[in-house]
């Protein structure tokens, strides 16, 4: 049901956008869809969603012909992931990447110290980053619904803030990274569920393109 809600949301949007363009170039038009998307539509679909991942990257996204740069460039990191870091899941979503990490495979039950197997995990998504320096870097948090809501705020915070600190101790720069807990209030999965409360309890990295790498697409754009 999320996924049909979230596939006609982004439907109706386009489809509002459109009626707006129809004067307008191939070119032109996606230029104005990349701009409002990353906008208004991208606050909407990603609440609709019930995942703040697809929100924020949407909603930074910058369209037109420099989007395309970017996004060819999020393929290429997106592969290298995907190829490095087999326990992650990783997913491209606009012009950005997500990569969604089990709970269970970070930390033990109810613990925010990185486990010794997820660090030889977190090694290899490093290794990825540090090749790619101009991106931002958002550590988000997130629980099941089990427990009080406060204690999984803090948890989420904690691991979050737990991951956070091991990329900054493997090099990469403390600038690039913000760190966020959301605790139980966005899950993507099942609550009611054994296994989908198992998925929401994650960590999630989202890669942007930061001022650097966006000011070099629209510069590669305009040649």
């Amino acid at each position: 049901m999320k996924k049909v809600k979230f596939g006609l949301i982004i439907v109706l949007a386009g489809s509002l956008l459109l009626a707006g363009c129809a004067s307008m170039n191939k070119a032109t038009k996606g230029a104005v869809i990349g701009t409002a998307a990353g906008g208004a539509v991208g606050a909407v679909v990603g609440k609709a969603a019930g995942n703040t991942a697809v929100g924020a990257i949407v909603g930074a996204t910058v369209g037109g012909a420099t989007g395309a740069i970017i996004g060819h460039k999020m393929d290429k990191q997106a592969a290298e992931i995907e190829e490095a870091v087999p326990d992650a899941k990783v997913e491209r979503v606009g012009e950005g990447i997500v990569v969604e990490f089990s709970s269970a495979v970070l930390f033990g039950f109810d613990q925010s110290d990185i486990s010794t197997d997820a660090k030889t995990s977190l090694d290899k998504l490093v290794k990825v980053l540090n090749t790619y320096p101009d991106t931002n870097i958002e550590v988000q948090g997130h629980t099941d619904s089990k427990g009080s809501e406060a204690y999984n705020q803090t948890l989420s915070e904690k691991r979050a803030g737990a991951v956070s600190a091991y990329l900054i101790a493997k090099e990469i720069n403390a600038e690039r990274i913000t760190t966020k807990g959301f605790g139980e209030t966005m899950p993507e999965y099942d609550n009611e569920t054994e296994e989908g409360r198992a998925q929401n309890r994650r960590v999630e990295f989202l890669i942007t393109a930061n001022e650097k790498m966006i000011a070099e697409a629209e510069a590669e754009a305009q040649k």
